[in-house]
């Protein structure tokens, strides 16, 4: 398993504190081994690839289905050593029936229509006995974490889903009821092993200030160098951590704020992520 030390390594440019504990538990349930062969479904930027090449030699394979998405994660994690990345549709995944040892879920699906048929494509490449381990967000979110969506879906039942105001509803289909995400991945035929929520207290307006703010700059190119490893998640191993840098400053700030946290809150407490570990049956 990989130990304390590292992870906190691997996320020590994070701002997003619900990520840095979305990271710690998908190396838990997955716990990678070298002669593993392991599905990012889908892989985004390539943050987890790029993880988990830091820290073994499992075969990585990522899928994504946006052309500028993973252009981007060519250009992360593209020349890294044993790492496939393919362009497709999560309904029809051009891999055949149990290859993988497990597959990593995570933030992904509350933005597909179908939800079951996702996991149940996931279920097929999926080696009996092999591990799916699921990351969503929660219906009942922290204020703090997106209050501008939480008061319109007090007052008006609506909230804003595209754009810089978009919060933790950008681009999502739904946001996900704890007994909603275990219906979902049991249909799928999945056997749930874990649940886990996390991430209730936060400095106000993460979410937006993170991928309302922070991102577009970060991918803006306009940021001086310092502050852009800084702020980076691919550069963990250049931040030198001084708390000269205005984010290394911030990051400070959150990860105080993040104390205050567990990595399962009780159920019916207000949380940014549901998670679930499933497996296969052998």
């Amino acid at each position: 398993m990989v130990d304390e030390a590292t992870l906190a390594h691997m996320t020590r440019n994070e701002a997003d504190m619900a990520f840095k504990r979305r990271v710690r538990t998908i190396f838990e349930w997955v716990d990678p081994n070298d002669d593993d062969v392991i599905l990012d479904c889908a892989c985004g930027r390539g943050f987890y690839l790029n993880m988990l090449r830091y820290v073994g030699k499992a075969r990585l394979v990522g899928l994504e289905l946006e052309g500028d998405i993973i252009r981007k994660a060519r250009r992360n994690v593209g020349h890294l050593p044993d790492v496939t990345l393919t362009q497709a549709n999560i309904y029809r995944m051009p891999f055949p029936d149990a290859c993988f040892d497990a597959v990593i879920l995570s933030e992904i699906l509350e933005h597909i229509d179908d939800d079951v048929a996702g996991l149940q494509e996931v279920y097929r490449v999926l080696k009996p006995g092999g591990v799916v381990a699921i990351t969503v967000p929660n219906a009942n979110y922290p204020f703090l974490w997106d209050p501008i969506n939480k008061v319109l879906e007090g007052l008006l039942g609506r909230h804003i889903q595209r754009g810089p105001l978009a919060g933790i509803w950008a681009n999502h289909v739904r946001l996900y009821e704890r007994a909603d995400l275990r219906r979902a991945v049991e249909r799928a035929g999945f056997v749930v092993e874990q649940e886990r929520a996390f991430t209730h207290y936060s400095f106000p307006f993460t979410h937006n200030l993170v991928y309302g703010l922070g991102k577009p700059l970060l991918e803006s190119g306009i940021l001086p160098d310092t502050l852009a490893t800084a702020a980076d998640r691919t550069t963990f191993d250049k931040n030198d951590g001084s708390l000269l840098n205005p984010i290394n400053l911030g990051l400070r700030v959150f990860n105080t704020v993040d104390r205050l946290n567990r990595m399962n809150e009780p159920e019916g407490r207000s949380t940014v992520n549901l998670c679930i570990k499933g497996r296969k049956p052998v």
